[in-house]
Formats: structure tokens, C-alpha cells, sequence
């Protein structure tokens, strides 16, 4: 008997997707778990799981949708073990062609039992058979007549977060942007230039059968994919690339680092930035990069060690504190604060669940509340770059304007830093909107700001 006869793949997913939806764990982090935990398994044993966790929690509010069209209890009144158990049967049978359906029914019905749901089992079958036979012809909500309530089930994206985008962009925009974050993220690399030149580590790369594509906007920017395990690619481990999305590698090149320049990157963990930075510094200046907990000053250790860089340390520090010792310090300050999140549910799928309109505003305040306490930390004529990792007017745009007005700050046009593509009427202004499916990157913010007294 194999190992894989032996560890039910499909009990993994129930396990992951519990810990997700009833624990409140991060889908990305409990993937990692997983997969840490289970690296022995087969590559398509392993890709299924993944494909099969991330790909529930994607779609949940289309697959909730469906299961009620076929069960007589609501989804909210289920049991979580059987309302799991459902929903990750529906994602095989609407988006997994290769899993016969029949299959899924017989392994959910076989998992209920296993978990002690005996008298459950029939209605788990039941449900199952139904939309075994009826899953094609499942009507959905009709983007004309009721637009927001299309897209909420078409995209699986909450009703609020809808509302306040189509406030701010027009439907067709509004559409892109969720069918952006709805399908698969890709896995961009940064290449440490400073450690060796890009066509070796695309050489490298190679060697292990890894695919590598050029993306736009920048040079040294790289799509990997058929990759098993991060941490078995040997131009990882050797320090030669970090994971990094394109839109996050534009926050270095709109900061834009003279050589000799001391920068403080206050919410700095995983330290992605941070290490950019340091890397077009060249061995020259100073980055230090700061979080708040010893957890994630570990993990910025961690990268620190992998890549050799010499000129960077990671602390830890509350950016909410005031620090007296940073006063004027900094010739490039980063406040690449924390958020909803909106612009990385396409990584980060539960991030869409998890957030509220309540909790969007509490980071408001937090945003607004570090700004006020990190801004003097700046030199006279120094930069500060204030970026987000979300869409939207209340944590982008509306924390811009009351910047500029309570702060001795001016916007600086960014369009020097960014190729011809990315230019536009805000760049000059000095900010840049990065959406999914407009602009092919996570959804990002990012403004240059001048201290001007």
C-alpha cells in the first residue's frame, strides 16, 4: 500500500478548509502548513489539495449559491463539517473536469461517515445527487437587471466590497478587477540583480525544469511556474530571487534610492521592500526595515540571511510609537501600512470574507494614526511613500488628501520611475492605482510625497 493510499487527501482538505472558515486560520498560511507537512506526497496529490482548498474558498459565495439550489437546509444552518464537506464536493464537480462526478459523491458520502456523521450521510447523497444532475443548468443572477448581485455570485465577492467599486469605477472596470482576482495567481519573482545577473538566474531556473516567463514593466521581474516546493528551487535557497509581486517591486523603483540613502520602512514584514531597496542601494546607505512583533522581524531575518545583504537590518518596532531617536533620519521613508487587503484576494481569498466595512474603517484610522506618528522621521526634502496592498478611495486616494492637508508634504509626479504603460493622469499627479485584471498585477496603491519644511 502506498502513502497516498494511506493519508485520504480529501480528509486534508476538510481539515484545511475547517481550520479557514471555523477557526478563522489564513487560507495561505494553513496551505503552507500542509503542504510543509505533507511534502512526501505525490506532486498531483499535493497540487490537488491546493487546487481544491484555495479554489473552495475562491468561489464559496457561488458554491454556497448553487448548494442551495439542491438542499431544502440552508448553507448557515448546516453543520460546518457537512457544510464543508458540500462545498468542497461542488467546487470538484463545477471547476475539477478530470474528477468524475460520481466519484465526488461516493468520497463525500464515504468522508461524512468517517467523521461520525452517520445519519447525515443520506442527505449529504442526496444533495449530491441532485446537483450531479442538475449543476449544468443552474441559473444565475442577471448582470442587467441586478448588476452587483451578478458579479457578488459570478466572482464570489461580498455585496459591500462591490458597492463601494462601483461607487469609484464603472461596471465593465468593476467586472475586470474581480475576474482579475478570480483567476489563478501567478508566481512573480524579483531578481536579486546585485547577486547575479538575471539571465543566470534564469539559467538556474531552468536547469530544474522550471518555467520562466518576462512580465511587463520591469526588467528584472519574472513569471515562474512547474515549480514543486519554493524551498527546493536552488536559486532560492542561494538568495539569487524573492517572491514578489510586480505591482510590490514598484514601490522601490517609485522610491527611487540615491546611493548612500537612509531608509526606514515602518510595517516592513515579510521585508520584500526593504530587500529591493536594499538591492539598488548597491552595498551602499542603510535599510532599516521594521515590524512589530519578534515573529516577523524573524522572518525578515530569515530573507535578510538568505539573500547576504549587508547593508539592512530588521527591528522591531511599533509604528504607532512615536521614536524620537528617528526624528529627520530618513532620506526615503516607506509607510507601506496595514489594510484590507483587497487587492491580493487573488493570493488570499479569505481576506475577502474576513474583512467588514467596520473593520475597513478601523484601518483608516490605524493608517492615519501611524502617518501622523512616522511622517517626521523624514528629512527636509526627503521622500515618503505611502502604499497599500487594497482598491478603493477610503484607504488610497482619501488618505492622500488628508496627508496633504494636515502634513508640511506635497505630491511628487512619479512618471520619472514608471515605464511609458503605467503613465497616466494621477501618475504625473504622483499616485498610481494598480487594479487586477486592468493592469495584470495585484491590486496597489502607491503615492510619493515630498517634505517640503
Amino acid at each position: 500500500m502506498t502513502v497516498t493510499n494511506i493519508v485520504n487527501t480529501r480528509e486534508i482538505i476538510l481539515g484545511a478548509l475547517m481550520a479557514i472558515t471555523e477557526e478563522e486560520q489564513y487560507c495561505h498560511i494553513v496551505l503552507r502548513d500542509v503542504l510543509a507537512k505533507y511534502q512526501y506526497l505525490e506532486k498531483r496529490d499535493r497540487a490537488f489539495i491546493s487546487r481544491t482548498v484555495e479554489g473552495t474558498m475562491e468561489n464559496m459565495i457561488q458554491i454556497d449559491y448553487i448548494l442551495e439550489q439542491f438542499s431544502t437546509v440552508k448553507v448557515q444552518n448546516m453543520k460546518p463539517a457537512i457544510r464543508n464537506i458540500l462545498r468542497m464536493s461542488i467546487y470538484q464537480m463545477q471547476y475539477m473536469d478530470g474528477v468524475p462526478h460520481a466519484a465526488v459523491v461516493n468520497e463525500a458520502v464515504k468522508l461524512t461517515q468517517k467523521k461520525g456523521f452517520y445519519t447525515l450521510k443520506g442527505f449529504v447523497n442526496g444533495v449530491l445527487r441532485a446537483a450531479e444532475r442538475g449543476i449544468g443548468e443552474v441559473r444565475f443572477p442577471d448582470a442587467e437587471r441586478t448588476p452587483r448581485k451578478y458579479l457578488s455570485v459570478r466572482y464570489s465577492m461580498p455585496e459591500w466590497i462591490l458597492q463601494k467599486w462601483l461607487a469609484q469605477f464603472d461596471f465593465a472596470t468593476v467586472e475586470k478587477i474581480c475576474r482579475g482576482l478570480w483567476q489563478e495567481s501567478r508566481t512573480c519573482i524579483r531578481c536579486n540583480l546585485s547577486r547575479a545577473p538575471k539571465e543566470t538566474i534564469i539559467e538556474k531556473l531552468r536547469e530544474q525544469n522550471i518555467t520562466v516567463k518576462e512580465v511587463p514593466y520591469l526588467p528584472y521581474a519574472l513569471e515562474i511556474s512547474d515549480y514543486n516546493y519554493l524551498q527546493a528551487i536552488n536559486a532560492f535557497k542561494e538568495g539569487l530571487f524573492q517572491v514578489q509581486d510586480v505591482s510590490s517591486m514598484l514601490v522601490a523603483e517609485v522610491a527611487a534610492p540615491k546611493w548612500g540613502d537612509y531608509c526606514i520602512d515602518v510595517c516592513a514584514a515579510p521585508g520584500g521592500k526593504s530587500l529591493h531597496l536594499s538591492d539598488k542601494l548597491n552595498g551602499s546607505g542603510y535599510v532599516e526595515a521594521r515590524d512589530l512583533t519578534d515573529y516577523k522581524v524573524s522572518l525578515m531575518q530569515e530573507n535578510l540571511e538568505r539573500t547576504g545583504r549587508i547593508n539592512m537590518t530588521a527591528i522591531r518596532q511599533d509604528a504607532t510609537v512615536f521614536d524620537g531617536a528617528s526624528v529627520e533620519k530618513a532620506d526615503i521613508l516607506l509607510a507601506d501600512l496595514p489594510c484590507s487587503g483587497l487587492g491580493v484576494i487573488g493570493r488570499k481569498p479569505d481576506i475577502k470574507y474576513k474583512m467588514t466595512e467596520a473593520k475597513q474603517q478601523e484601518l483608516v484610522k490605524l493608517q492615519r494614526k501611524i502617518l501622523d506618528t512616522v511622517w517626521s522621521y523624514v528629512k527636509v526634502g526627503g521622500t515618503l511613500i505611502y502604499s497599500t496592498c487594497t482598491i478603493g478611495a477610503d484607504e488610497n486616494q482619501y488618505n492622500v488628501k488628508w496627508f496633504l492637508e494636515n502634513y508640511p508634504f506635497r505630491l511628487e509626479s512619479i512618471d520619472p520611475y514608471l515605464c511609458d504603460a503605467l503613465k497616466s493622469r494621477t501618475t504625473k499627479a504622483g499616485y498610481l492605482q494598480l487594479l487586477p485584471g486592468v493592469h495584470g498585477t495585484d491590486g496597489f496603491f502607491i503615492a510619493r510625497f515630498k517634505r517640503v519644511k
